[in-house]
């Protein structure tokens, strides 16, 4: 086996850190885990199968809301984020993301992986059907609240995190990232 790139050893210690966090989530962790291990080139979108991607789990000040997009090319309320494009940083991926798609500024980044999802993106544009890599982080809103919608959204909501819990509103992917968050206390 060749030897990992610096950006991939670190990718494998995040994730491990993760797997000690949330070790019912074994499965979801080999996905990453043997993803990254295989693919130096694992944050570039060209990567025809599939590619890491960031996204930010965008809490009020007070954190009892999330700003979700209602994400125009997939037409779903979804957590803020997007591709790496070459940066194998994840956590500055997932922080210019949220400031991109939300207009906010004043936003602070917690470092640890908070949730991983990997999910099938269909055929859009010419560009084939492939998978996310989804590295979740909670970014926090410290000051003001008011956002403004990217052309990448349809709008943008906060939404009150306890009740996404049970919704038909919200998939699996936020259902379990709200629990996650309650669960924090």
């Amino acid at each position: 086996m060749p030897e990992l790139a610096a950006w991939q050893q670190e990718w494998l210690r995040e994730i491990d850190a993760y797997a000690i966090r949330h070790a019912d989530e074994a499965e979801s962790v080999a996905q990453f885990r043997d993803f990254m291990q295989d693919h130096a080139d694992a944050a570039e979108r060209e990567l025809a199968i599939g590619h890491l991607t960031g996204a930010a789990w965008l809490v009020s000040g007070d954190g009892r809301r999330v700003l979700l997009t209602h994400h125009r090319k997939l037409q779903r309320w979804l957590q803020l984020g997007g591709h790496a494009d070459g940066d194998v940083d994840l956590v500055a991926v997932a922080l210019r993301e949220a400031e991109e798609e939300s207009g906010l500024h004043d936003l602070a980044i917690e470092p640890e992986i908070f949730d991983l999802d990997r999910h099938w993106i269909p055929d859009h544009g010419g560009v084939p059907g492939h998978w996310h890599y989804d590295l979740r982080y909670v970014v926090r809103c410290c000051g003001d609240e008011q956002f403004a919608v990217s052309e990448e959204s349809l709008a943008l909501a906060w939404r009150d995190i306890a009740a996404m819990i049970g919704s038909i509103d919200y998939d699996e992917s936020l259902q379990r990232m709200a629990r996650k968050w309650l669960a924090r206390g």
